[in-house]
């Protein structure tokens, strides 16, 4: 009896799951999303581990062919690090502060191609740039900015759609230097991207 009811419960949801996979992805989407961001920054100045930010922003997505979208999005991206132990013997003008987390708030603004093999899943890939709003000028003396203005990536993630409801991730790779203390030594922003999304449109 557990067997036929199993059996029977496999079947219709590949049913389901085939006939929804058949529809058409819809021309125009718009729709809101938040989460959590786990980054850090790459360069021996920086822990070698991962910090929790979050992300929150806005989504649209226009259908360019059967299974293609392209989709821009604009967010409020943290990303949190945290500096070495040596961070100030590293850099000649920052402060004797170690150990202290390093928040840095991006607007973001992501450009992905969409590929659904299905109406259930979607793979993303696409740069972003990002807009530097708090440049932690803390960290160094003088007032001088520790971090330049833009950071500049590339994201890669898969994304589930139910019903209006978006389960998302995605690996984030800074491509350029965000060191904008000297040019000893590089930074670069990298991490991943879990987020809820939901269609309003």
């Amino acid at each position: 009896m557990k067997l036929k009811s199993l059996t029977f419960l496999v079947a219709l949801f590949a049913t389901v799951t085939t006939a929804y996979s058949q529809q058409r992805l819809p021309f125009f989407e718009l729709g809101i999303k938040g989460g959590t961001n786990i980054t850090k920054v790459d360069g021996v100045s920086f822990k070698d581990e991962f910090k929790y930010g979050y992300n929150l922003g806005a989504f649209a997505a226009l259908r360019v062919g059967e299974k293609w979208q392209v989709q821009p999005e604009v967010l409020f991206n943290q990303y949190v690090s945290k500096t070495a132990d040596n961070f100030d013997q590293l850099n000649p003008f920052a402060h004797g502060n170690n150990l202290r987390n390093v928040h840095l708030n991006y607007v973001s603004i992501p450009l992905l191609l969409a590929y659904s093999p299905t109406r259930f899943f979607t793979f993303q890939a696409g740069p972003q740039y990002g807009i530097l709003i708090d440049k932690n000028v803390n960290l160094v003396q003088n007032g001088k900015n520790a971090f330049k203005d833009g950071d500049f990536s590339m994201l890669g993630g898969v994304q589930l759609n139910i019903a209006n409801f978006k389960l998302i991730g995605r690996y984030v790779v800074g491509l350029n230097n965000i060191n904008d203390i000297d040019n000893k030594e590089k930074w670069k922003n990298q991490g991943f991207q879990l987020s809820l999304g939901l269609r309003i449109l």
